[in-house]
């Protein structure tokens, strides 16, 4: 009985953090709409298993595709290399974005990050060398929390705009048809051969990020990333 009475609770801890979670994100999106159009928005990658598209892929590109159609931004930075699958995450969500519609010269891919953090700081340096200066994060609810303190730690000028699953639930989520072996990289081995599981936490902290001086604005953080 007290197996099951622990179960219950955690599971409505679970469901209560969603609700919450979930209601933030109306939120966050209804400010970061008011800046819109945005010169591009950062979408992170996620794996890809080489047949039909996950749960988390149709979310992020129907939710992008979504801000694309309302004009709520220009242009589009997928991000993600090829981390835990052969294919490179970044130009499978394109493949997808252009197969739903939005153009390819809208369309951008960062693919060397391999974390969360990395999606966000690589795409912000080459939306900034692009020109572009208005730009957003565009995930779930989820990644935009976890990666919230990153964006403010940092100061990068990054706005959010999360997805709003009851507009979610609205759009077209069917999937196109795409070609994936064009995302595929040869001779590839998986993040959890060529690193630990204390590297890859490492990772997911930020450590491993090559940061530029001029996004570090506090002086601490310029020192502690081994500049003077």
């Amino acid at each position: 009985m007290l197996k099951k009475i622990i179960i219950y609770t955690v599971v409505i801890l679970l469901l209560s953090s969603c609700s919450s979670l979930f209601h933030s994100a109306k939120g966050t999106f209804a400010k970061g709409k008011k800046e819109q159009p945005y010169d591009a928005i950062i979408v992170p990658g996620y794996p890809y298993e080489g047949e039909h598209w996950n749960t988390v892929i149709k979310m992020r590109v129907t939710w992008a595709k979504y801000l694309y159609d309302k004009g709520y931004t220009k242009n589009i930075v997928f991000s993600g290399a090829a981390v835990y699958t052969p294919y490179i995450e970044s130009r499978i969500f394109k493949a997808y974005a252009i197969a739903k519609g939005i153009p390819t010269e809208n369309i951008f891919t960062e693919e060397t990050a391999e974390h969360s953090v990395e999606n966000i700081y690589y795409s912000y340096r080459m939306a900034k060398e692009m020109g572009f200066e208005k730009i957003a994060l565009a995930t779930d609810a989820f990644q935009t929390n976890n990666t919230r303190r990153f964006i403010k730690k940092y100061d990068l000028n990054i706005q959010l705009l999360p997805v709003v699953m009851e507009t979610l639930f609205r759009l077209d989520r069917s999937e196109p048809k795409i070609e994936p072996s064009t995302a595929k990289v040869d001779d590839f081995t998986s993040i959890k051969e060529r690193e630990s599981l204390s590297e890859r936490l490492s990772g997911t902290f930020g450590k491993h990020i090559i940061w530029e001086e001029e996004d570090l604005k506090k002086r601490r953080l310029r020192k502690k990333h081994g500049f003077k």
